[in-house]
Formats: structure tokens, sequence, C-alpha cells
């Protein structure tokens, strides 16, 4: 290690310019390095926490994310960045794999026309419709969870690290419905996605709540009514944006 800053010359101490605050363990470039840190770290930054966040959304979700909210964060992804990247990742296996949603509609009697819709809406929009839900996932669980005392903006950050949990299993059903295509219904999977996001979301909300009072029975019922009413919810505001897209397209 260089004894003065290669950016501003100053003298150094530690592991960090004390004056502009440039990492002192600098390097010449190599292929090794270029591969193995800075293109990793330039583009997804996962050397600050993205598979230490998954892994944790996958193994104790709800005490991680809390522990993340009270202030333990400098091993985690941040949120918004997080759900970003997972969105992103989604919609390339989507497209890649080729499975589309509205092919779903095939295996369902009642009311095509609106899971059509509805298909057409997610592919169309992805970042838009997953940001767009979570404040309404915030809502519910602020309602259910008023004894906790977290406060709005806690219930966002919260929800947003449920619903990456939520596309991750959508990204595993995705790319097994692509793997099964020709065998096995694509309704099967999306069943399946809509089951376990359901678990999940349980799970979620039992463990972050965990520490909060509630009674274990008292704890479980809320988190299970939550999930389902925030599902009911959910479906209920895009049934109505679409109805009203329709009538807008119509009218002109």
């Amino acid at each position: 290690m260089s004894h003065h800053c290669l950016n501003c010359h100053q003298t150094l101490e530690s592991n960090f310019c004390p004056n502009c605050g440039q990492n002192a363990k600098t390097h010449r470039f190599s292929l090794e390095h270029f591969v193995l840190h800075d293109l990793v770290h330039g583009v997804f930054h996962l050397d600050k926490g993205f598979f230490y966040t998954l892994k944790e959304l996958f193994l104790r979700p709800g005490h991680s994310i809390r522990a993340y909210v009270q202030g333990k964060r400098v091993k985690h992804f941040n949120y918004f960045t997080f759900i970003i990247l997972i969105i992103t990742i989604g919609h390339l296996v989507g497209t890649m794999s080729k499975i589309n949603l509205i092919d779903t509609t095939n295996y369902f009697s009642d009311d095509q026309r609106l899971l059509t819709k509805f298909g057409e809406l997610m592919q169309a929009y992805p970042k838009l419709f997953t940001l767009a839900r979570i404040p309404v996932l915030a809502v519910f669980s602020l309602l259910f969870f008023r004894k906790s005392q977290q406060n709005f903006t806690e219930h966002l950050v919260l929800n947003i690290y449920k619903v990456s949990g939520e596309l991750c299993i959508a990204i595993v059903f995705t790319l097994l419905a692509a793997l099964f295509k020709n065998s096995i219904p694509y309704a099967y999977f999306f069943d399946g996605v809509a089951l376990f996001m359901l678990i999940y979301s349980v799970w979620f909300y039992y463990q972050y709540f965990s520490t909060f009072g509630y009674s274990k029975m008292g704890l479980f019922l809320r988190s299970l009514l939550t999930a389902i009413i925030i599902t009911v919810a959910v479906s209920s505001i895009t049934a109505f944006a679409i109805g009203i897209n329709d009538g807008f397209n119509d009218a002109h």
C-alpha cells in the first residue's frame, strides 16, 4: 500500500484516505480483477450484500429484514436497488424462456378476457405493476400489525423485501414452466406460484412481527389474513384498473 493517496496525495494511515475517501488499496488493472471485482461490483454491486440478502430472504426473511429496518444494514443489499434488479432478472427470464403469462388463460374457463388483460399489463409494465402494489401491501400490514408501532415507511421497506422474495419464487417457477412446457400445463405452475407466494407471505410476516408481543396463534392468523386480504385487494384493484383502461379505449 502506498503511504500517500494516489488521488489527492494525502498521507495515509488507514485503509481509506481521510481527505477524499479513496480506497488506499489501489491496484494495477488485471483481467482477473476486472472480471471478479470491477465488472461484478460495477454492474451488480454483488460484493455489497446481494447474495447475502438473497440467502436471508429464503432462510430467515422476517427476522433478517426486521434487523435491517431496526438498523443492522451493513450486510444487506439496498432494498430499492435489490427489487429493481430482481424485477429486471425476472423480465429477462420470462422473455428468454418465452413463457407468456397470456398462455395461462387457455386453461381457465372463467373470465378469460380479464386474465388476458392481466397478463398483458404485467408484460407491458413489469416494474410499474410490481412497485405500484407495494404501497397497498404497506397499508394493510400497517393496519393489521399496528401493535408493532412500525411507521408507514418501515412497512414500505419490509414489503419491498417481501415482494422481492416472492418475485424470486416466480422466477424459479418460470424456469420450471419453460423446462416442462411440453408436458405440464402452464396453469399448474402458476397455481404453484400463487400457493408458494401465499405461504411465503405468511412466513415473512410471522417472523417479522414475532417480537412485538403477539401470541403465536394470533400472529399466525393475522399473517394469514393479511396475506389473503392483500391478494384479494390487489386483484380487485387490478381488475378495476383494467376496467377503466377498457372504458378509456372504447371512448377513443
